[in-house]
């Protein structure tokens, strides 16, 4: 899953108005930020197998520091608490720990049974939606959609850039997906990992965008 995290991340801003969208796209794709980290230390490996399932060539074969749920609890717990100790917002720290779980959740539906309970766990789980093109957009799509909506619904640009800014980074990220979903398999893991750090330019984009918009006063 891709752009529903993203949708997710925006959606969020509906209920902690106070918070940047940018720190919401943080904790949405948290895991999928720390994962290529991790891929270029070589301390979690993934494959590339073209037709491994229908929407993805990847089989991830060992991400327990960024994937097992114990683990994804753990850093939602360090994130929330961050932003606590930062911001001193309690109900904005819980649900950017959510944000965090979330990928998570949503990463299970998608993927193959690979994502382990704890680190070394022989249980794995996944229901497998990648196996189906049409299912994975019937989720994805409408999750981001929905996602953005309520962004949308909740602020206003005060300029242009908070216009345009805002379109132009959805619309982005409509053609990452579709890259990713009908482009040719990445040439190896290196390029995954570089690719995926490039996850911390949308989360500026983020930050930018929120600055060139308003939360309107009611909603």
């Amino acid at each position: 899953m891709f752009i529903g995290h993203f949708g997710v991340g925006f959606g969020a801003k509906a209920v902690v108005r106070k918070v940047s969208l940018g720190t919401l796209m943080l904790a949405a794709q948290f895991i999928d930020l720390l994962w290529p980290v991790l891929l270029l230390l070589g301390i979690e490996q993934v494959r590339i197998v073209p037709g491994a399932t229908t929407v993805t060539p990847l089989l991830f074969e060992h991400y327990p520091v960024s994937h097992s749920l114990l683990a994804v609890l753990g850093w939602a717990f360090a994130l929330g608490m961050v932003h606590l100790m930062l911001r001193h917002d309690r109900k904005a720290a819980i649900v950017l720990g959510l944000l965090v779980i979330s990928h998570w959740l949503l990463d299970m539906i998608v993927h193959q049974p690979d994502l382990p309970l704890y680190p070394g766990s022989p249980e794995k789980l996944g229901l497998n939606l990648w196996s189906s093109l049409p299912a994975t957009l019937a989720v994805e799509v409408p999750l981001f959609v929905a996602g953005v909506w309520l962004y949308v619904r909740t602020t206003t640009p005060v300029d242009k850039y908070g216009k345009w800014g805002l379109w132009s980074l959805v619309a982005f990220l409509s053609v990452i997906y579709l890259g990713n979903l009908f482009g040719p398999p990445p040439p190896s893991i290196t390029a995954i990992a570089w690719a995926g750090q490039l996850q911390w330019l949308l989360v500026i984009w983020g930050y930018w965008l929120d600055r060139h918009r308003a939360v309107v006063a009611s909603v």
